[in-house]
């Protein structure tokens, strides 16, 4: 009999993660009163001074906001910097920092402008991105019309991408490099060495380095992460930081952030921004400045993210290879027992109501055809101590 010819590999679901989880859980009735460990979306109490710093500032919302950002929340985001990173030298804020309409966005539109920047590439251009990633990665490199390749990262790599793995040829097709440091979802950190390593490298191919630091105060030892600005000894060519006030000041729908780094890029940057990027209302950048001004809030939230992980620790020891994370707040499990990410997230609703994410939703199919993520679940600790409890009550009872 002559041999059928090979099929085509299958077309991998570009969509929303948790537009799959939705639809992958539409028409199954949850076991028990519904709980989501699924969105990464802080529930810590509100720091106290949002409402005053509002209402002293709503005259703000009768003016169109310039796309810079104010002076004064430039400043603010300027001096958080330096007496954050161990930077060598003070941040320019009238050059070398711009608002954002929260990290997501700038991310997205910075790979536009990156393409723009670069020189021409020997074939099809790339960016590349740690795999698993944050979807707003490869949406800015599909915006840009650039390819999406990923990068192993692996437990023996330290759950960040293997430097090793880049060959030459793929460095020379480069644009930009998204890395995120603490990771989502591994919750891996990486040095200040390692950074200045791929610093190195992206620079020496022309490409551009976006460091995603939205985790960066949340944390779970008594050592801060490194910033990408600390590894560019007082030079960011090359190098933007991209953070936000979701996760370090629980404000995810301010929907306020901040870049800063290399002055030509961002000068470049902003006039895209002026015609193209969403502008973040005066009131918002008030809210901004008080927040990065006071450190006690963030203190108390990233207390209450390591006595969760010390629950965790207890009910989650020996079980699904866990192993506590260095920043972030989630779990990266592996239930490969349970039949993969898929079957443990379908079986999780049906049985214990639980609302989690498989980690293959969270990643691409790599050079050899294999999705990292498939084996793994990730669920995110974002609310108070009693409800993360539960979580992970829910968690062991309903994969045990």
């Amino acid at each position: 009999m002559p041999h059928s010819a090979p099929s085509a590999p299958p077309v991998e679901d570009r969509r929303s993660p948790f537009v799959r989880l939705a639809d992958l859980l539409a028409d199954i009735a949850p076991g028990r009163a519904p709980l989501s460990a699924a969105v990464g979306e802080p529930q810590h109490a509100m720091p106290g001074f949002v409402q005053p710093v509002l209402d002293a500032s709503l005259a703000g919302f009768g003016r169109y906001p310039r796309a810079e950002g104010l002076p004064a929340f430039r400043k603010a985001a300027a001096a958080w910097l330096d007496r954050r990173y161990d930077i060598g030298r003070p941040v320019d804020a009238d050059t070398e920092v711009l608002v954002l309409n929260g990290s997501r966005e700038g991310l997205v539109t910075a790979a536009v402008v990156a393409k723009r920047r670069v020189a021409e590439r020997p074939g099809r251009p790339v960016m590349l991105l740690p795999n698993p990633f944050y979807a707003a990665y490869a949406a800015g490199a599909e915006l840009a019309g650039c390819e999406a390749v990923v990068m192993p990262t692996t437990r023996e790599s330290g759950w960040l991408p293997d430097l090793d793995a880049l060959s030459p040829e793929l460095l020379a097709r480069t644009v930009a490099v998204f890395l995120a440091s603490p990771a989502n979802p591994q919750g891996a950190v990486a040095s200040r060495d390692y950074l200045k390593r791929l610093l190195a490298l992206t620079r020496a191919h022309g490409a551009y380095l976006f460091a995603d630091e939205c985790y960066s105060e949340v944390y779970l030892g008594e050592k801060a992460p490194a910033g990408i600005l600390e590894a560019c000894d007082g030079d960011f060519s090359g190098a933007v930081a991209f953070n936000s006030l979701s996760k370090r000041s629980s404000l995810p729908g301010l929907r306020c952030g901040f870049c800063a780094g290399d002055a030509d890029f961002l000068k470049e940057y902003l006039a895209f921004r002026w015609v193209a990027a969403p502008q973040v209302p005066e009131p918002l950048q008030m809210v901004g400045i008080a927040a990065l001004e006071d450190e006690a809030h963030v203190e108390a939230s990233r207390a209450l993210y390591k006595a969760k992980f010390d629950l965790a620790d207890g009910l989650l020891q020996g079980r699904f290879g866990y192993e506590r994370p260095e920043g972030g707040f989630f779990l990266w499990l592996d239930v490969s027992a349970a039949g993969g990410g898929e079957q443990a997230a379908l079986r999780l609703w049906r049985e214990q109501g639980l609302r989690t994410v498989p980690g293959g939703y969270l990643a691409r199919r790599d050079a050899d055809g294999i999705n990292p993520g498939d084996a793994y679940l990730r669920v995110a600790l974002v609310q108070d101590l009693p409800t993360c409890e539960e979580v992970l009550k829910r968690l062991v009872a309903g994969l045990s």
